[in-house]
């Protein structure tokens, strides 16, 4: 297959220009509900580059031809894990952990959690450990489902393996406790123990499908800095699909900048960035509010 023209130093390797981008933000809003500002223009061609590199297709516009032109391409898959964002760490939000930890010590029966965008597994493997300190076992009767759209980093998180600056600040008895140390081959890694992979089950989910494939209902879920990278009608949309999986107690963690309140009234606010079931009541109030406001 042809390889693109020798070009001078500062050229691009590949023709992107603003009609590209604009398909390119079309097709991952489209299949992944993900808005793209006109800011990601530089971060779309660096990423999308390497998949022309990898499919050897010398153009962008012959590669979004392939993917408009076949919906149900392998493609689409390499496409969407390339635009999507994995930013995480092991207990990020910490303050979200001792409110979770409180919740699950009333519980006394079968705990159910969803990480509903778990990334490369640290938020997950975090929930767990909460969850089993909380209740002084490795444990516990205990099922956290985390997915995410991106199979890349499932497969990074069902392996458990991180390099072992991700766990510095980590306290040492957790460490000690939930992961094991690399030798020889594996210096500079960490294992999570095999205790706390048995209590997650990593699977692929996009939240923008019409029907997830998940059922029943939830003590907690997690959906952080996830839903700003959606449109408000497709956060109202989640949001509304979230309710039927909570328990009537549970409880919705969001991201430090995602405020739900003037997307849905389903929710109500307990806490910094934490939301449960708003009751009929509530919506009730809040909707004389808005009136009395607007008057």
């Amino acid at each position: 297959m042809a390889k693109p023209a020798d070009r001078s130093e500062g050229e691009k390797e590949f023709l992107f220009n603003h009609r590209d981008f604009e398909r390119v933000r079309d097709l991952i809003y489209r299949r992944a509900g993900i808005s793209l500002s006109d800011s990601k223009q530089e971060m779309v061609y660096s990423r999308l580059a390497r998949r022309l590199r990898a499919t050897g297709i010398v153009s962008f516009a012959t590669y979004l031809d392939l993917l408009e032109r076949e919906s149900e391409s392998a493609e689409w898959e390499a496409f969407t894990n390339a635009l999507t964002t994995n930013l995480t760490s092991f207990f990020r939000e910490e303050h979200h952990f001792p409110i979770l930890s409180e919740h699950v010590k009333k519980k006394n029966g079968p705990i159910r959690i969803w990480c509903s965008a778990s990334s490369t597994g640290e938020e997950p493997y975090s929930i767990a450990i909460t969850v089993c300190e909380a209740l002084h076992t490795t444990k516990p009767n205990l099922q956290i489902i985390a997915t995410d759209i991106d199979t890349n980093v499932l497969g990074v998180a069902a392996r458990g393996v991180y390099n072992i600056e991700r766990i510095e600040k980590m306290a040492p008895e957790l460490v000690r406790k939930y992961f094991l140390k690399g030798r020889g081959k594996n210096e500079g890694t960490v294992l999570v123990r095999q205790e706390l992979r048995d209590l997650i089950s990593f699977e692929s989910l996009n939240l923008l499908d019409e029907r997830w494939h998940i059922s029943g209902e939830f003590d907690a879920i997690f959906c952080r800095n996830v839903m700003i990278y959606f449109d408000k009608p497709t956060q109202a949309n989640i949001l509304k699909k979230f309710v039927p999986l909570m328990k009537s107690d549970g409880l919705l963690f969001a991201g430090h900048s995602e405020n739900f309140l003037y997307v849905s009234d389903d929710f109500k606010l307990r806490g910094k960035t934490v939301y449960v079931l708003a009751s009929q009541d509530d919506r009730h109030k809040r909707s004389s509010s808005y009136d009395t406001n607007n008057r």
